[in-house]
Formats: structure tokens, C-alpha cells, sequence
């Protein structure tokens, strides 16, 4: 690129790989040690598999240890797995998990710095600077997105607008208003803010938007420059899960050619979801990830279900952290429908090359007779669906057609009119699987 954004730590993001492979295996070191004195969970797994940290010598060694599982954190519940004493802990937030309790994660006051440099290591990579009125529509409250943002965007030394999601109106007002020049929420809600934005006769080019920071929900490429065009931005992907850190684990630059993942902090390792061995350097397969310093709340080995790739080698922008693609979805999310597995970003993929579909879709799974029937209902323009019957069923049969050749399973398009399908100020819920009920 002509022109990228300055490096907010040049050293670490920087760093010779050689120099970094020597720092990750201390700071493993030290993680396996203190989770091996602190945290029963480890003390009993590294004992059933007859392991001591001093028997770890090389980072490949990491892969001989057990997994750590949203199981072993559900019965850990609330803080079993904490490696520090509750008076050293200043800060508990949860997932928001869909089935069960919540993940309870704590934070130290050193875990909060970490957590901030990060955060403001992704948002300078994708522009963000001092200058920046940063408009963050995330939920606040347990939720780990809102606040990393919010702790990252006050480092660079941007102006915060804490927002809080909900009520569209009022936060276009506010973008209008106060001049927001950064966007922070999930792709999914930037769509329903360009949805209400074209109702209102808003022209994004009045706004003072220049980019936005989108995470906490997979999309495709297509949806990105769904985004780019309907709010006038630049649309950048970050990646990071509460169970790690939160907001931080991983951020594009401008090249927006991967997500540089903060290997001073986390080992990233593929493996094969089925099998759980490591995968060869390339391949596509589950993220499974080690936290190097966190204090409170440590992972080894901890199995994200995120499917996606990691490329080495040195971005054009010069940062040499590796650079993890676009989550494919997730392997516990992943669609098994007549023996095929299906992601719903790769129908999203289609469906957004298909001229006059709109980016709001859901997936139907049933099961009629002892056999898997997927129905996607597709919102699409006013002129098609009011357009005439033949040329309504010409449009679906491309469509089916199309879903066909790339997920390898048939499916049943049903075109419904605009704004039918419920929009969500969080994450989209794009799969209703009745196959259970």
C-alpha cells in the first residue's frame, strides 16, 4: 500500500520471528508453571498425562498437552479457574454464552494494561488516531467488546463516545451530531444502521464516518463491501473472545490481507477439529489458542471452535506477526445437513453475489421424514419481489443453483419481501434449526 498508518508498538509488532519464538517459550514457560500451581483444572490434567513444565523444552512440545474446553470452564464455574486470589482481581466479565451459565473471566490490573495495549495496537493498524471520534455501539455491561474498544480508543488518545447498542435512531443522531469518525459494532448492526440511514434519506456521505471496526461475529468478503459502500468506510475486521482476552487477540491493517494476531501475547496453533492434531502451517482448521501472559484467568490450549487459517509471512505494512483470515464460522455452529457440513458464510458468500438480494437472510433446517430439508429465506429488493411470478421463479432457481455448486447439498430459496426478516442491534441470528424441537 502507498500509505499505512503508523505502528503503535513497533517492537513487538515488529519483532524478528526468531526473537519472537524465544519470547513465547519463556513466557509459556512461565504460564505453565503458574497455572500448574495455581489452578486445579491444570494440576489435574497435566497429572493424568504424567506432564511437568519443566518437561516442556520447544513450543511444539505445547501440542502433547490436553485441550481446555468450554466443559472444563463450565464446571470450573465461577472462578475455579482463576490463578490469582480474588483480592488481586479488578475487573469479571462473562460471555454470553447461548446454552448453560455464563464464562465468568477475571482480569488483574496488569491484565487491563495488556488488554488495552492490544486493543490499541488493532484500532492504529486500521487508522484509528488521536484525532478520532470514536463511536462505540456495543453493549456495555459484561460484554467484553465495548470496553476493550473503549480502553484501546482513550489510549491512542481518541475521543469516546460510549453509545451503548440499541436505538438506532438516536445513534445516528449522535453520528450526526457529535461528528463520529469511527465506527465500532458488529457487521451485521452496521448493515441495520445503513438500512435506517437510506429510510431517513441520510446520504452517508454527509456523515463524517471514515472507517469502521467490526467484530464479535463472522462475515464474508461480500458483506464487507456491502458495508464499505452503504456507510461510505472502510470496514476492517477484528478477532478476540472473552475467554483470551476480549477485544485484542487479533486486528487487521490497512492491507486488510488477514488478522495480525498478537503472538507476544497468545501461540495460535490449526488443528483438525475431528482428530484434534496439529495441522501443517497453512492449512484450514480449528483456532486453538494459549494465552503467554494473563494473569488472572490463563488458557492452555483453549479450543476457540473458530474455523480459519494463519499465514506467515511478513505483511506489507511490516509488521511480522502472523496474520489469521476471516473466520470461516465455527465448528460447533458448523451446519451437518445430509452428511455435508455447511458454514453460513459460505451462503452468504452466494447469496451477496446475487444482484438484488439484500444482506438479510436465515436458514430454516428441518427434518421431514428422517431427512435434513434447508430452506433459506432470502429478503430481496422491492422490484424483484414484486416483479412478475416467472421471473420471481426464474431468480429462485439461479439462486438454488448457485447454493448448490458450492455447499454441495440442495436447498429451498424462498424470496420474502423487504425488512420482513427481525434485525438484531447484536449479533444476527442467521440459523433456526428445528431439527431438535
Amino acid at each position: 500500500m502507498d500509505h499505512q498508518p503508523a505502528i503503535w508498538n513497533q517492537h513487538a509488532e515488529c519483532l524478528p520471528r526468531e526473537q519472537l519464538l524465544k519470547l513465547q517459550l519463556q513466557r509459556l514457560q512461565h504460564t505453565l508453571h503458574s497455572v500448574a500451581t495455581h489452578v486445579p483444572c491444570y494440576q489435574n490434567k497435566f497429572k493424568n498425562c504424567g506432564f511437568e513444565p519443566e518437561n516442556l523444552q520447544t513450543l511444539e512440545d505445547l501440542g502433547k498437552l490436553p485441550f481446555t474446553t468450554k466443559e472444563d470452564l463450565r464446571l470450573n464455574y465461577p472462578y475455579g479457574m482463576f490463578a490469582v486470589p480474588m483480592r488481586d482481581v479488578v475487573r469479571i466479565h462473562s460471555s454470553s454464552g447461548t446454552t448453560g451459565k455464563p464464562t465468568v473471566v477475571g482480569y488483574t490490573k496488569e491484565d487491563i494494561q495488556t488488554w488495552t495495549e492490544l486493543v490499541a495496537r488493532f484500532m492504529t493498524a486500521a487508522g484509528v488516531t488521536n484525532e478520532d471520534i470514536v463511536h462505540i455501539a456495543f453493549g456495555y455491561g459484561l460484554f467484553t467488546g465495548a470496553f476493550g474498544l473503549h480502553y484501546g480508543s482513550e489510549a491512542i488518545g481518541a475521543s469516546v463516545i460510549p453509545m451503548s447498542g440499541g436505538n438506532t435512531d438516536k445513534q445516528l443522531m449522535i453520528m450526526q451530531d457529535y461528528r463520529s469518525s469511527a465506527l465500532v459494532c458488529t457487521p451485521s448492526y452496521g448493515l441495520t444502521l445503513a438500512d435506517r440511514m437510506e429510510k431517513q434519506g441520510i446520504d452517508p456521505r454527509s456523515l463524517a464516518l471514515r472507517v469502521g471496526l467490526f467484530g464479535a461475529e463472522p462475515w464474508s468478503e461480500q458483506m464487507r463491501a456491502e458495508v464499505e459502500q452503504r456507510l461510505d468506510i472502510i470496514a476492517t475486521d477484528n478477532y478476540g473472545l472473552s475467554e483470551i482476552m476480549g477485544p485484542g487477540v487479533a486486528g487487521e491493517c490497512l492491507c486488510r490481507k488477514g488478522m495480525h494476531l498478537a503472538e507476544d501475547h497468545f501461540i495460535a496453533e490449526i488443528i483438525d477439529p475431528d482428530t484434534g492434531q496439529v495441522l501443517p502451517k497453512g492449512d484450514v482448521g480449528e483456532l486453538v489458542l494459549t494465552s503467554l501472559t494473563k494473569q488472572a484467568f490463563p488458557m492452555v490450549r483453549y479450543r476457540t471452535r473458530d474455523i480459519t487459517r494463519i499465514d506467515y509471512e511478513t505483511c506489507e505494512c511490516g509488521r511480522t506477526l502472523a496474520r489469521m483470515e476471516k473466520t470461516r464460522g465455527r465448528s460447533d455452529d458448523m451446519l451437518i445437513i445430509k452428511g455435508v457440513n455447511v458454514f453460513p458464510t459460505q451462503i452468504e458468500e452466494v447469496l451477496l453475489q446475487i444482484e438484488g438480494t439484500e444482506p438479510h437472510y436465515q436458514l430454516f433446517i428441518d427434518r421431514i421424514n428422517n431427512v435434513d430439508s434447508l430452506e433459506i429465506q432470502i429478503e430481496v429488493n422491492e422490484k424483484i419481489f414484486f416483479d412478475e411470478m416467472k421471473q420471481q421463479r426464474t431468480f429462485v432457481v439461479e439462486a438454488e443453483k448457485k447454493l448448490a455448486s458450492v455447499l454441495g447439498v440442495s436447498a429451498k430459496v424462498k424470496l420474502v419481501e423487504p425488512s420482513t426478516i427481525v434485525r438484531h442491534e447484536g449479533k444476527a441470528v442467521r440459523v433456526i434449526d428445528r431439527r431438535q424441537q
